[in-house]
Order: structure tokens, then sequence, then C-alpha cells
């Protein structure tokens, strides 16, 4: 297993990551918001001594990240059934292709209502420790990413309408990395703005290079 000091990347073939999650995760579960913020404090449940390594986080995002998913793909799968369910009533030489389409778009967009928001919510971890932000996410294309606290720059919040909706924030972890801010998607709103408060504390007092 490589041994990294800078920020990480892997994608995996999604069977194997889900594989290696169900392994390594048999015990995780949903925690209390009292037991994530004694996580958070405590770095997650992991010794400051660690060496810093890419691998799966521990804890899971909120439950109901199931139902703010499966919200964002029915609304998707009727953004294309709309247009196609107008085209059948009006124009009426293409209802023998477009009845095609239509069942197709139906039966897919079904199968991504019902599968990919359960299967995101399986993929999505994350972890702070006193010397990492460890991440997980993705559904087909799967992306595990590891961030030193030496290397973040700044931490916010993100609140979209559904978000809003659901109690739910993502927490962006910018770093000095090519590969891109960090994204911990589908968390309680009062654990994310924990998750922020803490981070900004740890960062400003882990010295390193953050540009």
């Amino acid at each position: 297993m490589a041994w990294l000091d800078v920020n990480a990347i892997v994608h995996l073939h999604p069977q194997t990551s889900v594989l290696r999650t169900a392994l390594g995760q048999a015990s995780v579960k949903a925690m209390p918001r009292y037991e994530h913020q004694r996580a958070i404090r405590h770095g997650g449940g992991v010794q400051p001594t660690e060496s810093l390594r890419l691998r799966p986080p521990r804890h899971l995002v909120s439950r109901r990240a199931i139902t703010w998913w499966t919200t964002q793909a029915a609304l998707e799968v009727a953004a294309v059934l709309i247009p196609l369910a107008v085209g059948l009533v009006a124009w009426a030489d293409a209802r023998p292709w477009l009845s095609g389409v239509t069942a197709a778009v139906v039966v897919i967009g079904l199968g991504y209502v019902l599968v990919m928001p359960r299967w995101r919510f399986r993929v999505h971890r994350w972890e702070t420790t006193d010397n990492a932000v460890y991440t997980s996410a993705g559904w087909i294309s799967q992306e595990w990413r590891v961030a030193p606290m030496s290397r973040i720059q700044t931490v916010d919040t993100e609140r979209g309408p559904l978000q809003q909706l659901f109690g739910l924030a993502t927490v962006t972890v910018t770093t000095a990395s090519a590969a891109g801010a960090l994204r911990l998607a589908g968390l309680d709103r009062a654990l994310a703005e924990d998750l922020v408060e803490q981070l900004t504390e740890t960062t400003q007092a882990t010295p390193g290079d953050a540009t």
C-alpha cells in the first residue's frame, strides 16, 4: 500500500472498491450526533500517531442523503420524460418511435432512481484525524482521497435548496492540490458546522505549506 504525504486520488473498479468497503467497514453504522461530535474531537477514533496513507474512511454520511439523492434523481428523470410526454401528445406522426423511447426512459430512469441513491450511500464515507481528511465518493466511478491538514487552505459549507429541505450540508475542503477540493456531501447540517469549526482550528494550528 502506498504511503502518502500529499493529496492522493485513486479510481477503483466499482466492484473492487465496494467489496473493500464492505469488508473493511463491516462494523460501520450511522452515529447519533453526540457520537459524531466525539468522533470529530478525537480524530474519528484514530490515533494521531497514525501514518498518513490512503484507506477507506470510517464514517457514513447522513441517511437522509438517500432521500436527497433520490429527489435529485427523480427531478433529472422528470426533466427528460416531460418533453417526451409533450411530444407524444403534440406530434402524432412521431408517436410510434416516441412511445418506445419514452418506455425505455421510464425503465432506465426507474432503475436509476431506485439504485443510485442507495449505492452512493454505501460508497460515500468521511473521516478526519489530527493529520488528514479522508473521503470516498461516487457510485459507478469511485474515488478515495486523503488530504493532509498541512495542505488545507479553506473549509466551507454549501447548502442548496434540497439540502436545506432535508437538513443536510456539504463541506468543501480546498487544498493546495491540482486534484481540486474534497467534498463531504450529505452530512447532517449541525455535524457539518461542527466539522468546519474543528477543521479550521486544526489547520490553523498545523504548520505546513498550503500554497
